[in-house]
């Protein structure tokens, strides 16, 4: 695993092959790190599905709302929904969306992401400037490569659990 400089700031996602490290970065888009945080803190993002896996593209995954393997699991809606809490504003920069980056999952409108994220199995420049980049796995991608690819797979992985490390 990767050294933890900021543990307030990176997050440890649980795959079922093995764990992911995060490192947010909050001095580039502090309002989507601060609400990965808080679901995060809230368990929101236990059992999620990644429900659209594009190889050689992006895993995407984080619909709180219909994701929950769980709770309130639908997967013909997963995608669809987002978190309690108000869209956020876009939050771009010139951060590229490179393999292992994290990018917010939107609709048409720049300013809907809520919960949901992807990260960048390779370099997908063709994203930069349009979609928000809050993170960047330092650890594990590995396993971030191994998830089921689909649109959604027809029985799609999901993140076991995701941690602020500061609470680990």
């Amino acid at each position: 695993m990767a050294e933890i400089t900021d543990p307030e700031n990176t997050i440890i996602m649980t795959l079922k092959t093995g764990e992911v490290v995060i490192q947010l970065l909050p001095d580039v888009a502090p309002k989507h790190v601060e609400r990965m945080k808080t679901l995060a803190r809230a368990g929101a993002y236990d059992n999620v599905v990644f429900h659209r896996v594009i190889d050689g593209f992006m895993a995407q995954t984080g619909d709180v709302e219909n994701g929950n393997a769980e709770k309130n699991f639908n997967l013909r809606r997963a995608g669809t929904g987002g978190s309690e809490h108000p869209d956020l504003p876009a939050e771009f920069s010139k951060l590229p969306h490179a393999r292992g980056s994290i990018g917010a999952a939107r609709s048409q409108n720049p300013n809907s992401a809520n919960s949901q994220f992807f990260i960048n199995f390779t370099d997908n420049n063709f994203l930069n400037g349009q979609y928000t980049v809050y993170g960047q796995v330092i650890s594990g991608m590995d396993h971030v490569d191994k998830i089921t690819r689909g649109e959604p797979a027809p029985n799609p992985d999901r993140m076991i659990s995701v941690k602020v490390a500061a609470d680990v």
